[in-house]
């Protein structure tokens, strides 16, 4: 029987698989199905619709191509299972990547003659942008649909050290997504969360330290500890046991090991202390806040207060927010605000905008603050009781109320975060955009920096910052 993976990329709560990043999905199917071949969704449009006309801005639709594409034709040719990845649950913009919606695999695949099984969190529901319910499609045209194909969410049956096989495939750099468990601990979820799906489960550190040894045997170099709902939660949030999984992957001395989220509540000096003292500098823990909004937090059944925040920024701002070798700071928070929740209404625009201005005005830094709509999901509480009805009432306000944060904080936070003259170490140039050139350092949450030249994609250089826009810095090569 030949397989062939088809990775249309994944964004979800606990965990992200668009390049650069490389998800769990494709290397769990890798490890568990025979020998099968791994083609991207930018291989197959590129067979499908050929080279484009060059443009002055890089055509990031077939931008991450395997070392298979040259050869698409023949692999589909003689796949017998086609399996395809893909769900987007978290919708984001992507610099040099654009996940499949449902709609466009669809079309793309419908006339192969073999066998389609679709997997990953598509399953439960994807959508590309915010503020809109999930893809309504008929799936008729996969032969199997199923979350849980050749045992991808059982620990027990998935072989991560074989899995990491597939990164022979990938000729581009990456980093890699290591799943530290899955499902949320609280009792009741975020109202919009489809992490609800799994049962709170822990990857043993053996287990883990066993797969990141076989990919950094396969040639990666670059890590995030990333798919989980909290990192410091981790096997109950004991800190013996964090210490237990960052030490050994950290004696294997990866150029990157980065963690992603992070429940404010559960932020404290010795976890911290323990992350900074084993992970990679730039790193950044995501709080997802959601909103500062007490009704809002309330109704949506959310996981801080506001000042629960508040301290767990002074926390990590007190241990780890000096500037590193590389020219961030060492760790910082990052904080995720949602707009469309229950009982949204113009007074959570106002309490949003009051707490991030008193994390600015006290002096403390944020690496980002990621502003989005919702996406509805089927099953979840805010589609059983309100679905778009909030983004709706208040679509008139979003773009004002983003971009008075985007103005306010965004912009002096990026000034007090690197200020002008500050050089960024090994920041890899990754598209052009007429005669700019876009380039971001490997890690969980990059600054994009933008150098007025045209230099050669996937080269590394050490940028000094001249200028900022509101979300990210214009450099040029030192």
């Amino acid at each position: 029987m030949n397989y062939t993976i088809l990775d249309c990329y994944t964004d979800e709560p606990a965990g992200l698989g668009v390049p650069p990043y490389l998800g769990t999905y494709p290397r769990y199917l890798f490890g568990a199905l025979d020998n099968p071949y791994y083609l991207t969704i930018d291989d197959l449009r590129l067979h499908k619709f050929g080279e484009p006309k060059k443009q002055p801005k890089t055509n990031i639709r077939i931008y991450n191509l395997t070392k298979n594409a040259v050869d698409v034709a023949k692999i589909l040719a003689k796949t017998d299972i086609l399996v395809v990845i893909a769900g987007i649950q978290t919708p984001g913009k992507y610099l040099s990547a654009v996940p499949g919606t449902l709609y466009e695999i669809t079309q793309l695949i419908q006339d192969l003659k073999c066998r389609k099984i679709l997997t990953g969190p598509a399953v439960s529901g994807s959508r590309l942008e915010g503020g809109k319910h999930a893809e309504k499609l008929n799936l008729n045209v996969f032969d199997e649909v199923d979350e849980n194909f050749s045992g991808i969410d059982d620990y027990g049956g998935i072989n991560p050290v074989k899995g990491a096989g597939v990164v022979k495939q990938i000729p581009y750099p990456i980093i890699v997504e290591i799943e530290t468990g899955r499902g949320c601990s609280r009792k009741k979820h975020c109202s919009f969360c489809t992490e609800f799906r799994h049962d709170v489960e822990f990857r043993e550190q053996k287990d883990i330290l066993a797969e990141v040894k076989a990919l950094k045997a396969a040639g990666v170099k670059y890590f995030r500890l990333g798919k989980q709902s909290c990192f410091y939660s981790y096997k109950g949030g004991k800190a013996e046991e964090i210490e237990k999984l960052l030490k050994p992957i950290a004696a294997l001395k990866p150029d990157v090991l980065h963690i992603d989220n992070a429940n404010p509540t559960m932020v404290d000096e010795e976890k911290t202390k323990l992350i900074v003292k084993y992970c990679t500098p730039g790193n950044v823990a995501a709080f997802g806040v959601e909103s500062f909004d007490q009704e809002v937090i309330k109704k949506n059944n959310l996981n801080c207060e506001p000042e629960q925040v508040f301290n767990a920024v002074k926390i990590i701002n007190k241990i780890s927010g000096k500037r590193s070798e590389n020219g961030m700071p060492v760790f910082l928070p990052g904080i995720n605000i949602l707009f469309g929740l229950i009982g949204e209404s113009k007074a959570t625009f106002e309490a949003n905008y009051e707490t991030l201005k008193k994390i600015l005005d006290a002096g403390l830094l944020l690496r980002r603050i990621n502003i989005r709509q919702v996406a509805v999901f089927e099953g979840t509480q805010l589609q059983k009781q309100a679905g778009v009805k909030f983004i709706k009432k208040n679509k008139k306000y979003y773009w004002k109320w983003r971009n008075q944060i985007r103005q306010d904080i965004d912009l002096p936070m990026l000034k007090r975060l690197v200020p002008e003259g500050t050089i960024l170490r090994n920041v890899r140039t990754e598209i052009h955009d007429g005669n700019t050139t876009f380039a971001r350092q490997f890690g969980t949450y990059p600054l994009i920096v933008g150098i007025k030249k045209k230099l050669e994609l996937n080269k590394f250089y050490d940028v000094k910052i001249i200028g900022y826009m509101l979300r990210s810095v214009t450099g040029e090569v030192v």
